[in-house]
């Protein structure tokens, strides 16, 4: 973050925008507004994908000047804090800089302000994350975890509904919409704190979906994350008496939707640049006498693409990461910098998180790669290799060491922003007491007539196997921290035939996190068929994406008639 006056957006086209200096849980803080009409204050403490709030207030036509003092929040005009993260390391930032006291004091007086996520949680008493914690105390009630302990899949991620209790300005549009939520704890409605209440969301419950007072408001949800309704949201706060079209809903938001997701594998192509590609059983060259890396198209322009047709979320996997330093990797970084200021829904990153030491004998940790790519506009980071490595080594010892990446980024960055990719192999087994690993009795039997199978995990891109199914990697990667699965299959990569149901009901019925449905996919079918057969959260895929064989729209509209809820 810089320390001066003003940050500027650099577009993409005219280079790189220059590097922060700021390290996480430094005491300098995004935003002093002026009384410049257009300049808004951003609080940012150095938590998780700010860049992304930055990216829309700037995509709206609005400034943002960063805070280095309390004295800058009370002379602030309009005061954005996008809290993301853990609720104890947030206030000990804020109490330890003065910022606390300044936030009171500026909301006491009933400025204009908005907080977002950890933003609305923190305007609390207090919050058992890890406490209990104590908030800033302006709202009556304690934050607290969502009860997974009867099969409610936790975290929240996804889309969900809102239902307005008050008639707001900030609210004005969202109705029947869904907006983005991704988030473990939450705020419950009660008599002392009904009169802040400005809508609820349900999910296992009603919960505190946004508060309004006066000029005071916060969200639990991302509005910089929900599309055209999260950035309708954001205007309506940031020019409350401005005109604007109503953004009408296809189909009225009713709970959480299941998502669908488009993937896009980026890596260097024989020349250099960077491309989007696709495998065939995770092969991606093409089957001519070059054996050229395929080649279909630009990743920026994709993910715009995608944004523009309607997609959940967005997700990049640098497939080179395993080969290439991550933090040395700038152009990777740039496609996801250039990517956020286009995209204003989630954008996941995964290739080479791991702990690295250079050339030089320098070590980087896994957190600071995967906080260069938080700044650089990831909102969740994908880990692969690395978290089967660690799963290993817990289920040999029954140690959570805290040292491995998945356990660190998730301690810092909360368990909502670590996905856990999962790279199986289908081997099939006469019988389940062949192996010590969880079996599945398989839909079509083997080659030689087996109706059993495991799933083989594997690292190295597919390359090597390793001696650990799916399922026990699954359940261990959930207790070491994770926050979401992300469910291949290398038999139906790139094969078009559908999701692999047997493997996806297996570790979607044994996690009570997200589980993301990927490979195999290759007709609208095969969407609403995971969602009915098992507990997938969201369904993912990609060439037929690329390739234009199945508009996004087109599975959206399938699982409308098939009476699966989701965003449209």
């Amino acid at each position: 973050m810089a320390t001066g006056a003003a940050i500027h957006s650099v577009p993409c086209s005219a280079g790189r925008p220059k590097r922060s200096s700021q390290r996480r849980g430094s005491a300098f803080l995004s935003v002093r507004a002026s009384s410049d009409a257009n300049t808004v204050t951003l609080l940012d403490y150095g938590a998780g994908n700010v860049r992304s709030v930055r990216n829309a207030i700037r995509h709206l036509g609005f400034g943002i000047r960063d805070v280095r003092s309390p004295e800058d929040i009370l002379a602030a005009d309009r005061l954005v804090f996008p809290g993301v993260g853990a609720f104890g390391s947030a206030m000990d930032v804020l109490n330890s800089t003065g910022m606390a006291a300044a936030l009171r004091e500026y909301i006491r007086k009933d400025r204009p302000f908005l907080g977002i996520c950890l933003g609305l949680q923190l305007l609390f008493d207090s919050s058992e994350e890890n406490g209990p914690v104590s908030g800033l105390g302006v709202i009556p009630g304690v934050v607290g975890r969502f009860d997974s302990s009867k099969g409610l899949i936790v975290p929240h991620i996804g889309w969900n509904a809102l239902e307005i209790t008050k008639d707001t300005q900030l609210l004005q549009g969202a109705d029947g919409h869904h907006v983005y939520f991704v988030h473990s704890y939450h705020a419950l409605p009660s008599d002392a704190n009904r009169d802040w209440i400005s809508s609820i969301c349900n999910y296992g419950g009603s919960f505190i979906s946004s508060i309004s007072m006066g000029n005071i408001h916060a969200v639990q949800f991302h509005p910089e994350k929900s599309g055209a309704t999260g950035l309708s949201i954001l205007k309506n706060f940031l020019s409350p008496n401005s005109s604007r079209a109503k953004i009408p809903a296809r189909r009225r938001a009713s709970k959480l939707a299941k998502r669908v997701i488009a993937c896009l594998d980026v890596r260097s192509n024989d020349e250099g640049d960077l491309v989007v590609t696709k495998g065939d059983q995770y092969d991606v060259r093409d089957d001519t006498s070059g054996k050229e890396v395929r080649n279909l198209g630009k990743p920026v322009d994709l993910a715009s693409q995608y944004y523009i047709d309607d997609a959940d979320e967005v997700s990049f996997l640098n497939i080179t990461g395993f080969r290439d330093f991550p933090l040395g990797d700038l152009p990777m970084l740039e496609v996801l910098r250039c990517a956020s200021e286009k995209v204003f829904v989630p954008l996941t990153v995964g290739g080479g998180i791991r702990d690295f030491r250079d050339a030089n004998g320098r070590y980087y940790s896994s957190l600071e790669v995967a906080s260069e790519y938080f700044r650089s506009g990831a909102d969740k980071i994908s880990i692969g290799s690395d978290a089967v490595y660690a799963a290993e080594a817990f289920l040999q010892t029954g140690v959570k060491t805290g040292k491995s990446s998945l356990e660190q980024i998730s301690r810092i960055y909360g368990s909502q922003a670590v996905v856990v990719s999962i790279d199986p192999r289908r081997v099939y087994v006469n019988s389940p007491q062949d192996v010590p690993f969880k079996t599945v009795m398989v839909s079509s039997k083997g080659p030689s007539g087996e109706e059993y199978a495991w799933y083989q995990c594997t690292v190295n891109g597919g390359r090597d196997s390793r001696r650990i199914g799916a399922y026990e990697l699954a359940k261990a990667v959930e207790e070491l921290g994770a926050g979401e699965i992300l469910l291949n299959c290398i038999d139906c990569d790139g094969q078009g035939c559908g999701f692999d149901i047997d493997l996806v009901k297996m570790v979607s019925d044994a996690v009570t996190i997200p589980v993301i449905a990927s490979s195999g996919a290759g007709a609208v079918e095969h969407f609403s068929e995971v969602f009915e057969k098992t507990n997938a959260s969201a369904a993912l895929a990609a060439g037929i994406f690329h390739r234009k064989e199945v508009p996004i729209l087109a599975v959206k509209e399938h699982l409308v008639d098939a009476g699966v809820e989701v965003r449209v």
